[in-house]
């Protein structure tokens, strides 16, 4: 059995690319796998599954049946799994089943928190890289850390069996609900009340506290860990421990270090740089015109290397999400080691991508100021709009799902079709 973990990559898209960087950056040992590998029965190679963010409803959707039975045989049989938001709502009884476990609906939670938040933890092995010594002695054992959330669900435990390892506490001051910077309103009398009823969500985020945050299981010999918080956040040194933590406890000890290529940035294939440094340079100069535009019209703004805050009424996540794939295909074409692909193939693709990319951003710019018109005559969320000419646009671009469709589905797609190429013959 190899003692890798195997990530799921499949719709995952900003999460899972995130989430490998992070893993990356801990040099945790894991291999990138698809829903077609897993119905192969490739995942009984490893020891764990790892399943990022992103919308679990797609995820359940590209294993279909044959992938939901290998992955509950690999479980069941001993293997571990762990989850991440979306991927850890993958594994609930809303989609595989692995826990007795049920998300909320979005009526019953805080359904656009994100940012810092405090966390209160049980003495668990996989928090111990967070006190070193001191967790197996007789120190005090502190019990609150801060993490990052993302949008995240909120549990339902069913089953006393389920350990919960982790409870939401308070929220940090740069925290966000929906557009609204938490400490903001706290210092300006925290009127949570008033500002629910304009914006018609739940917005409290005290509404979260001692809500599960982090959760451990089993299903038949195998364990599962479902987690709502993002320790794979950039620049989160305790989300980094944690990671090596569950990392040594799914896998049983096993952490051989993961080797990959550094970057070298010297070593340019200049025949790849002339057929398609223009080509690649020009779908990330129109996606960052596009990024640009959205801050001018104070639309949203950067609040990690990866996210953006945007305002209510509009996506900015699918606009971020675009951004971030095409920097990353950028940066693995500007070095020679990072790719074995045909100059030929790898300009169709970019072609490809162009071809949706280019009018995708000129209706979005022609979408988004149409909504910065109606954010200051009404209310509108990123799917109800009153306004005809919004909504036939959204529909085009999106579809009117949530869970993305239309063009942008389309794009990003095949965007992920090329980074993951990209990214596995590295």
């Amino acid at each position: 059995m190899n003692i890798k973990a195997a990530f799921l990559w499949d719709e995952s898209f900003l999460w899972g690319l995130m989430a490998y960087e992070a893993l990356r950056k801990s040099c945790l040992p894991f291999d990138l796998i698809r829903s077609d590998d897993i119905k192969n029965k490739k995942i009984h190679d490893y020891k764990m599954l790892f399943v990022p963010g992103g919308w679990s409803f797609n995820k359940l959707k590209a294993l279909g049946d044959e992938g939901i039975n290998e992955i509950c045989s690999f479980v069941s049989g001993g293997g571990s799994y762990l989850g991440f938001c979306g991927g850890a709502g993958l594994a609930t009884l809303d989609s595989i089943g692995l826990l007795n476990i049920k998300r909320r609906a979005t009526k019953d939670r805080v359904p656009s928190f994100s940012g810092r938040i405090r966390v209160k933890i049980t003495k668990h092995p996989i928090w111990k890289g967070l006190y070193k010594n001191e967790y197996m002695g007789d120190a005090p054992f502190s019990c609150e850390h801060i993490f990052h959330a993302w949008w995240p669900s909120q549990f339902t435990v069913l089953d006393k069996k389920i350990r919960i390892l982790a409870t939401y506490g308070e929220a940090m001051p740069d925290a966000f609900s929906s557009d609204l910077c938490v400490g903001d309103i706290m210092c300006n009398n925290g009127n949570w009340n008033q500002l629910e009823s304009v914006y018609k969500i739940n917005l409290d985020p005290s509404r979260l506290f001692n809500e599960p945050a982090v959760v451990e299981g089993y299903y038949g010999k195998g364990r599962v860990i479902l987690s709502l918080i993002h320790f794979d956040t950039p620049n989160d040194t305790d989300g980094q421990a944690v990671l090596m933590g569950l990392w040594e406890y799914l896998l049983n000890g096993n952490l051989e270090c993961a080797v990959y290529r550094s970057t070298d940035l010297a070593s340019i294939d200049e025949h790849r740089r002339v057929q398609s440094a223009s080509l690649i340079f020009e779908l990330e100069d129109t996606v960052r015109d596009l990024m640009d535009f959205g801050i001018r019209n104070f639309l949203w703004f950067q609040r990690n290397p990866v996210i953006i805050q945007w305002r209510r009424g509009i996506r900015g996540l699918e606009y971020c999400t675009l951004y971030i794939l095409i920097k990353k295909i950028a940066e693995l074409l500007s070095t020679k080691d990072s790719v074995y692909i045909s100059d030929e193939i790898l300009n169709i693709e970019l072609l490809k991508i162009k071809e949706i990319l280019l009018p995708f951003c000129k209706k979005a710019k022609e979408l988004l100021i149409l909504e910065r018109v109606a954010l200051q005559e009404k209310h509108i969320t990123y799917e109800k709009c009153d306004d005809s000419l919004i909504q036939t646009i959204r529909n085009e671009l999106f579809s009117n799902s949530k869970r993305h469709g239309g063009m942008f589905k389309k794009l990003i797609n095949r965007m992920d079709e090329l980074l993951y190429g990209l990214i596995i013959k590295a």
